[in-house]
């Protein structure tokens, strides 16, 4: 295959070269703009979120209103970033078909539901996520959860286009990082989250800057399972550093022990947690 005059650059070359951020940010331009603009859109919308927090001192549950909307700007704007940048491992004949647009779109349009949503219910001061007060707060956190499913189902399809019509100059390690990386960040990250969208993690703050919980909170292998989508390929990138041409054995040893630390994060979740189960109150 073909690339065009300006092949993409693979981040173990430019982890050697040291490509500064103006470069990382054009080559992500260049694979999917749209993608690419979406995700800056979401971490600059964390300044005034910032700022909100700053100033508000209201808090649900222990935390303040604004510490949701910030972690999910960060985190969608990651899973955009991320996505746009593996679009670039496709031939650019392949970078606009079917397949990709939906990919694309998909994740444009179910995460502005989710950031729009769980940022409107912080300026009210109420909870997004676990609020059954009413049929409408019951509807939107379902829809919250079919977008999350929908974002996170984006990223098997587009590792199916890669491993099927991938770039022939690709690095193998690099290659496979991505490919395991996208199917496990649907089938881990997906995973834990049907489960976690019925087991509200314990009240309070938690763990400084994450605000997990030791125990009966599932965030901490949802998070080890959407975040397999930078975990894996950054493994692959480094093993090609280390033995090009090589790693395949490396990189299966590094998605047994990921797989066995989700494994231990999510009976951690487990223990202790308890099913929450909608109720309405009467009219």
């Amino acid at each position: 295959m073909k690339t065009g005059l300006h092949p993409p650059m693979v981040p173990g070359t430019a982890l050697r070269t040291g490509g500064g951020p103006l470069q990382w940010l054009t080559e992500a331009l260049r694979r999917n703009r749209a993608l690419t603009l979406f995700g800056l859109l979401m971490w600059a919308a964390m300044l005034p979120a910032l700022v909100a927090w700053g100033i508000d001192e209201r808090t649900l549950r222990g935390v303040s209103v604004w510490a949701k909307p910030l972690k999910f700007m960060a985190s969608i704007g990651l899973f955009a970033l991320s996505t746009a940048w593996f679009i670039g491992l496709l031939p650019e004949t392949r970078r606009h078909g079917r397949p990709i647009r939906a990919v694309v779109w998909t994740v444009i349009v179910a995460g502005s539901f989710e950031i729009v949503y769980i940022t409107l219910q912080a300026a009210l001061g109420q909870a997004s996520h676990f609020n059954f007060s009413s049929p409408l707060h019951i509807t939107m956190y379902s829809l919250m959860g079919a977008g999350a499913m929908a974002m996170t189902a984006t990223q098997p399809l587009l590792a199916w286009q890669i491993a099927r019509h991938g770039r022939d100059d690709l690095p193998p390690a690099w290659r496979n990082g991505v490919v395991a990386g996208l199917v496990l960040t649907f089938v881990l990250g997906a995973g834990a989250g049907v489960l976690l969208g019925s087991m509200q993690p314990p009240a309070g703050s938690g763990l400084p800057y994450v605000g997990w919980h030791p125990s009966g909170d599932l965030r901490p292998a949802h998070f080890l399972g959407m975040h397999a989508q930078q975990f894996f390929p950054l493994a692959g990138a480094l093993m090609t550093l280390w033995k090009p041409g090589t790693g395949r054995r490396a990189l299966a040893l590094f998605a047994v022990v990921y797989v066995a630390l989700w494994a231990w994060a999510m009976a951690r979740g487990l223990e202790g947690a308890v099913l929450t189960v909608p109720y309405v109150p009467p009219a």
